[in-house]
């Protein structure tokens, strides 16, 4: 489970956060810039804000930056634990529901994930090199058009028929039953014992963002199967809710494209990939949740919707139509919920828009029939209630006056729910000229409320509940392993919490290599320095020892998330390499964190005007300059000597 800072970050746009705070912000490119609010100048903008990483920095006289918590810290005069309860009330995060994995269970989550990699090997050997994988491998070549490159840059494979395949393979390798079952691999008979999930199917694997493994979706190959595809059951490490197949390969491709397209079923991901369109992603079989989109507008907010034309799923839309007025609602058997997409689309301020195929052709097999057709239905990709009215009119009598009123009821709802005003006048004009109505009519027919964001407004009790509901969902999602960055940092404070004199040792390495000590500025997530000034306070205080300190003095958010380091035992480790480790890991992370400040302060040269670019080149310049040292203090061996004697 993610932590609840990271619940947070994932739930607050830091975009809306600082504009909400009365900063004006102006779009360059896929980042932001204004003027800085915590210093008076209001001539040159110096405030830069990187939505895809979710920091900002000041260029001007403050020298400073962050993520969100950093800035609500230094906005609003608050410490770390008032800053993360304030954001945790914005975003609706009960902080009593997280909390930090422990060591015992990040590794087991580690080997959990082990499993499935040797699962994806094992398949895909059963593929290419058992007979019994002949018909998947035929089917995946000549009916889906797959080359081999693809077939292998995937990971496809093959499950073969029979019960017990699972167990019998991987138990001889070390795993156990009830591992098995952790992943989804096998299944509880009710006569005791396991059998297995995937039998005589193609085998694809579905990782999370990060690329790491998190379960499978498996395509029948038998004909009379009642399922065609079936996914790997709810587990730690699978939330088809929270995932998208293929965003993994699709991150880069999306930020380059500007806009993500969005499928229907792995195979059109796959297929679509191969031709060429790497932007494509697709839910795990159901409606697109708002966390998905959540995942997707960190890339782009563009996101195009590919929906199959047929009757079922013309009908989810009329369903979706009629859906209840909660926000973001959704039912199990709707694949296209106009309202909630809606809704999603104001909030993210996103652009959402749909795509239709033409009859009984799915994308890759339309990709590989007539691509151009494909480019030209994407560059026409309709807006959401452009497609709905359009769709409710297809093949109707729509001089029947009967059928207008319908259209009617049906389509003003939504455009009530545009939240731009221009943007519902044109819907409302578009209506009446499909409906060859006078645009008055419309508007006396239903006179829309004044707009009001119902996730702004004041809470009544449903509003709570359905609040609640969609904490609930968020908790479930699978846990995600940290930034690089994060596990630097989260590595160097271990060790020093457990072993608490290094803290003097390598800040002495530090300085002999005449660089700054070791202090909060090294730790980007407020928890992270206020678990570094714990830590100073307790070896700065004799009255007891440094645990017993930290035990009796931290706050109860900061020790629960600390205490694992305490009680890791890792005091047989050969002390004079964990210094080596910690000190190479705290210049690593400072290099890291400045080539990522390099790269942003190159992008921002293009963001602003000339007079504050002669500030920025100099702040480039000094760190260019500490890259440098940092460089050669990596290229050393501060404790080789000690170790010889």
């Amino acid at each position: 489970m993610s932590s609840a800072v990271d619940e947070i970050k994932a739930r607050i746009d830091i975009v809306d956060l600082i504009t909400e705070s009365g900063v004006h912000l102006k779009r360059s490119g896929r980042n932001y810039s204004g003027f800085c609010p915590f210093h008076d100048n209001k001539r040159t903008p110096s405030f830069a804000v990187w939505p895809e990483t979710g920091t900002w920095y000041c260029f001007g006289e403050c020298h400073e930056g962050g993520d969100i918590f950093k800035y609500v810290m230094k906005k609003e005069g608050m410490d770390f634990k008032e800053a993360l309860e304030y954001l945790a009330q914005k975003a609706g995060v009960k902080l009593e529901d997280y909390r930090r994995e422990s060591p015992q269970k990040k590794e087991r989550f580690e080997h959990l994930r082990a499993l499935l990699e040797d699962a994806v090997l094992y398949f895909h050997n059963q593929l290419l090199h058992n007979d019994a994988g002949a018909a998947a491998l035929t089917y995946l070549r000549e009916k889906r058009g797959l080359r081999p490159e693809t077939i292998e840059a995937f990971g496809l494979g093959y499950a073969p028929s029979g019960w017990d395949n699972m167990q019998r393979h991987f138990t001889a390798r070390g795993y156990t039953e009830e591992e098995l079952l952790a992943v989804g691999l096998v299944r509880p008979r009710k006569s005791g014992g396991y059998y297995d999930t995937f039998r005589h199917r193609v085998m694809i694997p579905i990782r999370d963002a990060r690329g790491q493994m998190a379960g499978f979706g498996a395509r029948a190959l038998a004909e009379d199967e009642a399922a065609k595809y079936i996914n790997s059951p709810q587990t730690d490490l699978f939330n088809k809710s929270a995932l998208l197949y293929g965003l993994d390969r699709a991150r880069k491709a999306i930020r380059k494209a500007g806009e993500a397209i969005v499928v229907e079923g792995y195979m059109d991901v796959i297929g679509l990939h191969q031709a060429g369109y790497e932007n494509a992603v697709a839910p795990m079989g159901t409606a697109l949740t708002e966390t998905q989109l959540r995942l997707l507008k960190r890339y782009s907010r563009r996101i195009i919707l590919s929906l199959d034309p047929d009757e079922a799923g013309r009908k989810a839309i009329l369903k979706g139509l009629d859906a209840a007025r909660s926000a973001f609602a959704e039912t199990p058997d709707d694949a296209f919920n106009s309202r909630a997409l809606l809704r999603y689309e104001s909030r993210f301020k996103a652009d959402l828009r749909v795509v239709t195929l033409p009859d009984n052709l799915d994308p890759d097999e339309l990709v590989l029939q007539d691509e151009a057709l494909w480019r030209d239905l994407l560059a026409q990709a309709r807006p959401i209630v452009q497609y709905v009215m359009e769709t409710l009119v297809a093949d109707q009598n729509i001089e029947d006056p009967k059928i207008k009123s319908e259209v009617a009821r049906r389509v003003l709802p939504l455009i009530d729910e545009v939240v731009d005003p221009v943007e519902q006048a044109a819907y409302r004009q578009r209506l009446a000229r499909l409906l060859g109505l006078d645009e008055s009519v419309l508007l006396a027919y239903h006179a829309p409320a004044q707009p009001v964001k119902r996730w702004a407004r004041p809470r009544q009790p449903s509003d709570r509940r359905q609040s609640l509901a969609r904490q609930e969902e968020a908790a479930s999602r699978a846990a995600a392993r940290p930034a690089r960055s994060e596990q630097m940092e989260v590595f160097i404070l271990s060790a020093l919490y457990n072993h608490p004199p290094l803290y003097f040792e390598v800040n002495n390495a530090l300085q002999f290599a005449g660089l700054d000590g070791l202090a909060h500025q090294d730790f980007s997530s407020g928890l992270h320095q206020q678990a570094l000034a714990l830590l100073v306070d307790a070896l700065e205080q004799i009255e007891s020892e440094p645990r017993d300190y930290i035990l009796s003095q931290g706050e109860p958010i900061l020790l629960a998330y600390v205490k694992p380091w305490l009680d890791t035992d890792i005091s047989s480790a050969d002390l004079r390499q964990l210094l080596k480790e910690v000190y190479r890991t705290i210049l690593q992370l400072r290099r890291l964190r400045l080539d990522v400040g390099i790269r942003q302060m190159r992008q921002a040269q293009t963001m602003t005007e000339t007079a504050a670019q002669t500030n920025w080149l100099q702040d480039l310049t000094d760190q260019l300059a500490q890259r440098a040292k940092l460089d050669r203090a990596l290229s050393r061996a501060p404790f080789e000597k000690d170790d010889e004697t």
